[in-house]
């Protein structure tokens, strides 16, 4: 009996000390902590958290306040942004301790709220700072510099000084007036005359489209409009959007035969007893499928009309899969199913076949999204 309340002893003191040695070898001394402080505040008889949150929080308030004096050497901008994290590390331990009774027993901690907000007004200066540097010096590049230097102001200490009228300032100077031109067909099909009946998704309406929806998207510093809209209202565009169909591909439908066989056991009676007799029939289903794989090439060019310097440039291909299948039989009607009947009675496939206009449709449908999303992408910080 003394054997097993020995073993027990020592089983409960092992499991103690590796339950605080986990505590202390965590990559996350912060998180860890905690932890540790949570566990306490449900049960302040807790010894794993109890011998833990000393050496936790020491570890804590030491490698801080190193990374803090580390920071302060550096000559870079962003030192604010880390000093400002490390602040509020050790901010959050004073915190969690001060929650929990049975954790500020055992530590003492130190508040940091002073030097969060020293180190806040600290940042917010620096940024203020380089965002006039740039705020002064033309160009879209500065201003967008300028935007985002006086954000990282507002995020620091909100309202501090004239920020808020530099920011929408520095706004105004970085939008840009981007010319969105028709699509250029040089394709075999436009060449040779397509009709208008598929001019839903191409050429005019194709250019229509995306100043529509561009202009509906607001969280990008840019206005677009058509050449005629431009030159009406006497805007100086900065950036064009060509686009050109480089090659479409409608190729004929091809013609493809299977068979397959169809079987079913049908009653045809009973017998003497009473009882269902069976005969098995069949039938041959003759397949015949027309398909076609269509594809287009469309080219989407944006760029700077002061530098000349291209912006961005895209070459998409898409293609679009069309089938179309129609039955017939041979054999006992008896063996076909629904799906069978449905095949063998669709409409003659001859006049089923998409029309060129049609097909060019379903490309630009693939096409446009992702031609919406780049123009959108090139034009954002």
């Amino acid at each position: 009996m003394k054997k097993i309340i020995l073993l027990f002893f020592c089983i409960s003191y092992l499991f103690a000390c590796s339950s605080k040695k986990g505590y202390l070898e965590r990559n996350d001394a912060d998180r860890s902590l905690q932890d540790a402080v949570k566990k306490i505040n449900k049960n302040p008889d807790d010894e794993k958290a109890t011998e833990a949150i000393p050496e936790l929080y020491n570890l804590i308030k030491k490698k801080h306040l190193d990374q803090i004096t580390a920071y302060n050497q550096s000559q870079q901008l962003n030192k604010w942004d880390n000093i400002v994290n490390e602040y509020e590390y050790l901010q959050a331990a004073y915190n969690a301790i001060m929650n929990a009774p049975a954790a500020f027993k055992l530590v003492n901690p130190e508040s940091y709220s002073s030097n969060l907000v020293e180190a806040k007004e600290s940042a917010a200066a620096a940024y203020y700072e380089s965002g006039n540097s740039y705020f002064e010096k033309a160009g879209r590049d500065n201003a967008k510099a300028a935007y985002t230097a006086y954000k990282k102001v507002g995020k620091f200490v909100p309202g501090f000084k004239d920020i808020n009228e530099k920011m929408q300032k520095a706004y105004e100077n970085s939008i840009i007036n981007i010319i969105i031109n028709p699509v250029q067909d040089n394709s075999f099909f436009m060449n040779n005359g397509w009709g208008n009946y598929g001019m839903n998704y191409s050429n005019e309406y194709f250019q229509q489209k995306l100043l529509q929806d561009l202009g509906n998207y607001n969280s990008s510093p840019a206005r677009y409009y058509n050449m005629w809209d431009a030159r009406r209202l006497n805007v100086t565009p900065d950036w064009n959007v060509d686009f050109r169909v480089k090659s479409i591909i409608v190729p004929n439908p091809q013609t493809s035969y299977s068979t397959r066989n169809a079987n079913k056991q049908i009653q045809i009676g009973t017998d003497t007893a009473g009882r269902p007799v069976y005969n098995n029939v069949s039938a041959t289903i003759n397949i015949t499928r027309l398909s076609f794989v269509s594809r287009a090439n469309l080219e989407v060019n944006i760029t700077d009309l002061t530098s000349r310097r291209n912006m961005s440039y895209r070459n998409y291909n898409e293609e679009y899969k069309w089938e179309q299948e129609s039955a017939t039989f041979n054999g006992d009607r008896r063996a076909l199913s629904q799906s069978d009947w449905d095949l063998i009675n669709k409409t003659g496939y001859s006049n089923n076949a998409p029309k060129k206009e049609e097909i060019l449709v379903e490309l630009y449908k693939k096409i446009y999204p992702q031609v919406l999303a780049q123009i959108r992408q090139a034009v954002s910080w």
